[in-house]
């Protein structure tokens, strides 16, 4: 008995901080609410950042579309680029760590073309040491996966970014955003 006890107990404890979670407004990373009005999405740009925006926009439910023309809102992704510089060398002149850099230039506009987020860039680093023990084909893997990361991470940010966005944009009167009046039943 007291093990079910613990156990019930163990349950209520969990679902009493999953309702405070939701409560005040925390989201899992990389989740977005679109409006209806916005409704399909349409993500533009094959590379990383834009397969890593649809698998978040559909791993929340967000209705998705591959005709640009029937989407409520484009996700631009404008330009992706990567970039490594040598940050430290050891005494013989041999590379031991480089700065890895990943660029994403992104914009988002609605269905009329109105920019819900005008065209900017956002940029990530990280630090890889170099390990001499791995091939240099295992160094270019390592790297590659460091990579897809930043992908990821950049995907997270402009998703961020859109729900910001969304947030403080104001319900276009009478428009596609504007609520419908209730059913009263009177009439």
């Amino acid at each position: 008995m007291r093990r079910s006890a613990a156990t019930v107990l163990a349950w209520l404890l969990a679902a009493a901080v999953t309702a405070g979670l939701g409560g005040c407004g925390f989201q899992l990373r990389g989740s977005v609410d679109v409006p209806p009005s916005l409704s399909p999405v349409y993500v533009r740009g094959a590379g990383l950042v834009g397969r890593s925006i649809d698998s978040r926009l559909a791993g929340s439910g967000v209705p998705s579309t591959g005709n640009p023309a029937a989407a409520g809102l484009v996700i631009d992704i404008l330009s992706e680029a990567r970039d490594s510089r040598v940050v430290a060398v050891d005494s013989g002149g041999k590379a031991l760590a480089y700065m890895l850099t990943y660029r994403v230039a992104f914009a988002a506009v609605d269905r009329q073309g109105q920019y819900i987020i005008e065209p900017q860039q956002l940029s990530l680093d990280r630090t890889f040491d170099d390990n001499p023990d791995l091939s240099v084909l295992g160094q270019e893997e390592q790297s590659d996966i460091i990579y897809l990361d930043m992908a990821d991470d950049a995907a997270d940010q402009v998703l961020l970014r859109l729900r910001a966005a969304l947030a403080n944009r104001p319900p276009a009167a009478g428009g596609a955003d504007a609520a419908a009046p209730a059913d009263t039943g009177a009439g």
